[in-house]
């Protein structure tokens, strides 16, 4: 979530280049997790997990309740041991590390804040347990202040401030002590949609200002999606995909991930094309056949599932003149939502396609009603085949 660099006009074509992200380079991980398990008696928390985590990367481990990633992130700062493997920090191995000696600090979901102390105290309270005194204190929690825009509101108690107000108090507290490494556990979760949605650029933009590393747990697709720089999906203690945003949505590798990550339509069906370029699958779902133009290495008559994104799919009155990736069916249900339509399309299969379509104009969302006959199409580009 860094900004571009800037390039000077002047060096085009001679030393202007742009950064590529320390994943996509030779750099060193700065967080290693080796093969990492966590076992809570017969219960397997976290299964054999390995994991490089980059300087400066706002990394999010992305998953649903039980899934393992707050033991991860528990285990990380040093509250949790592994039962088998190892983490690294900046290249020292954690084990028996404890974790107020770990380069390391730890914001919760619940925030902790001490009720009976004001912002101030709250937030020079790492530093006075580390007998840092006088003005010292009172220089670092302004520069924390004016970094979370609170400077106004030292002398205040956390019962007098408003949900996202004490996230950034909480915040400043954490970083005060200058952890190389920050780990969020659900950060936003208590706070509503709308100021949930408005700290989230806050979040990023003091990540990039500060140049920390931050480790973000959370179970809010949307979050992650806005927050990271990379997504670890986790299932069942495992991570089952880790990539950049844009790749783990438009790219997922499992029908557990398009399905955990945004709303997606799956149709069953049999490979009955497999080129280089392009896989073709009859679809009994669908009543037809469905082309993606990205290859993936399939069997003749193998079981697929092909992915197809509701935004991805058009919606219309006349059959679209392609012979592939079109299907017919009746409007089942219809949701106005402002920005953009839902449509529910069920198909002579039985199966039911979510389509959205934005409201471009005030007349956008009328144009069909329930029952409906409509063809819905989509390009070869616009989906994916999973064979798992």
């Amino acid at each position: 979530m860094t900004s571009p660099q800037k390039i000077d006009p002047s060096n085009i074509g001679e030393q202007a280049q742009i950064k590529l992200p320390s994943w996509k380079t030779d750099a060193k991980p700065f967080v290693q997790i080796e093969n990492i398990t966590k076992k809570f008696d017969d219960f397997t928390a976290v299964d054999n997990i390995s994991l490089d985590i980059y300087e400066n990367e706002l990394f999010c481990l992305l998953g649903g309740s039980g899934s393992g990633k707050s033991t991860l992130l528990r285990m990380l700062a040093g509250f949790e041991a592994p039962s088998s493997g190892r983490i690294l920090i900046d290249g020292i191995d954690m084990a028996g590390i404890q974790p107020w000696n770990r380069p390391v600090n730890m914001m919760f979901q619940s925030y902790a804040l001490f009720p009976h102390l004001t912002v101030n105290e709250n937030i020079a309270f790492g530093l006075k347990r580390e007998g840092i005194r006088g003005t010292e204190v009172k220089k670092r929690v302004a520069e924390m202040l004016d970094l979370v825009q609170l400077g106004h509101l030292g002398k205040r108690k956390p019962n007098q401030l408003s949900g996202g107000q004490r996230q950034r108090v909480a915040l400043a507290r954490s970083l005060i002590k200058r952890p190389k490494l920050l780990l969020l556990d659900e950060p936003l979760g208590a706070l509503d949609k709308k100021l949930r949605e408005e700290t989230q650029f806050e979040l990023i933009n003091i990540q990039d200002e500060l140049g920390v590393t931050f480790v973000v747990v959370t179970h809010d697709q949307e979050e992650a999606m806005t927050l990271a720089t990379r997504i670890g999906v986790m299932n069942h203690g495992v991570i089952v995909q880790t990539d950049e945003p844009h790749e783990v949505y438009e790219y997922p590798n499992s029908r557990f991930v398009a399905e955990f990550v945004g709303s997606v339509n799956l149709f069953q069906g049999e490979v009955t094309t497999d080129e280089p370029d392009t896989v073709c699958v009859t679809s009994t779902e669908a009543g037809g056949v469905l082309c993606v133009n990205h290859g993936i290495s399939c069997a003749p008559n193998q079981e697929v599932h092909v992915a197809v994104r509701p935004e991805k799919v058009r919606i219309s009155e006349q059959r679209p003149d392609q012979p592939f990736n079109c299907i017919e069916g009746n409007i089942l249900d219809i949701a106005y939502m402002g920005s953009l339509s839902v449509f529910k399309v069920k198909l002579p299969s039985g199966k039911e396609v979510r389509v959205t379509q934005p409201n471009i104009n005030r007349e956008s969302g009328g144009r069909f009603t329930w029952d409906d006959k409509v063809f819905l199409s989509w390009d070869m580009d616009s989906c994916v085949v999973l064979t798992s």
